[in-house]
């Protein structure tokens, strides 16, 4: 038997590499192949060029961060237009994490119960993600109510420093969710693609990707319930093209306006292959405002 030479290890770890390189090749193939499983126009808004600086120039390549969020069950709670940590929405309530396979028999009457609850692995799931839906109209309405309130609360106390920024607070708030923050929100999740899709039947609004969910809970005075916390998607950046990137390139390191002023200044049709895989199609600059 002739000995394992350098040389044959060379030669299986190049084959190795064709190997790999042939799987990844296979599989965006698939994805791409037949007809995109959604198809979405989105724009700066969601998807957010990275921070520029001198990492970025080294860095030949080009990705877009894609923004997406969760409309809390609590009203109070707000994410400054952006959530990627995720969020507790009222829909991921104890019926459908026990659909998605959490134990939730033993209920949220106790102490030890939660804790059971709260124990339980995160599991990947389906997540739906719609664009400029009710949930993001009613981010909308209560960032105006918000407004509205602190306004009211300093017209109450006039002289007052405190009143007044937080009167100013709320403007910027909501001048930043009506035009700067993200519109896409998870609205449902489930374990079955196709049963998804007949209930989200748009796709020009609704994108269905691989995520996942964990177990929480929510109380305030004493009064508890399970809750589900959608931790992430499996969707953290999406590539540029080489052919595309001539577009974004002028906007990468151009100073930008202040968050709750900036209009979006482009806007990307994003495809969603067979495998829930995205890429981009085609992207346009937006005339200025």
């Amino acid at each position: 038997m002739k000995a394992w030479t350098r040389a044959h290890t060379l030669a299986a770890g190049g084959a190795l590499i064709v190997l790999t390189n042939a799987i990844a090749l296979a599989g965006a193939f698939l994805n791409r192949n037949a007809d995109a499983e959604s198809r979405v126009t989105l724009s700066e808004r969601e998807l957010t060029l990275p921070y520029g600086g001198y990492r970025q120039a080294e860095n030949s390549g080009l990705a877009l961060q894609l923004n997406w969020r969760v409309l809390d069950e609590d009203p109070d709670h707000w994410d400054y237009g952006y959530a990627r940590h995720g969020g507790q929405p009222a829909w991921l309530d104890a019926a459908l994490l026990t659909s998605l396979g959490f134990d939730t028999t033993a209920g949220a009457a106790t102490s030890d119960a939660r804790q059971r609850f709260t124990r339980q692995l995160p599991r990947q799931v389906l997540l739906v993600l719609e664009l400029e839906g009710p949930a993001w109209q009613q981010a909308v309405i209560r960032a105006r109510e918000n407004a509205a309130r602190q306004t009211a609360a300093a017209a109450a106390n006039p002289g007052s420093e405190q009143f007044a920024k937080q009167a100013d607070a709320g403007r910027k708030r909501l001048a930043l969710e009506e035009t700067h923050a993200s519109r896409l929100f998870a609205i449902d999740a489930g374990l079955d693609a196709d049963a998804l899709r007949r209930r989200y039947p748009d796709r020009s609004r609704h994108l269905i990707v691989r995520g996942s969910v964990r177990p929480a809970e929510r109380g305030r005075n004493g009064d508890h319930h399970l809750a589900g916390h959608v931790s992430q998607i499996a969707i953290a950046q999406v590539n540029v093209p080489f052919a595309l990137r001539p577009v974004l390139e002028p906007l990468r390191n151009a100073p930008s306006p202040a968050p709750d002023q900036q209009a979006p200044r482009y806007e990307v049709q994003l495809a969603i292959g067979q495998r829930l895989e995205p890429w981009i199609e085609r992207v346009t600059t937006l005339p200025k405002r």
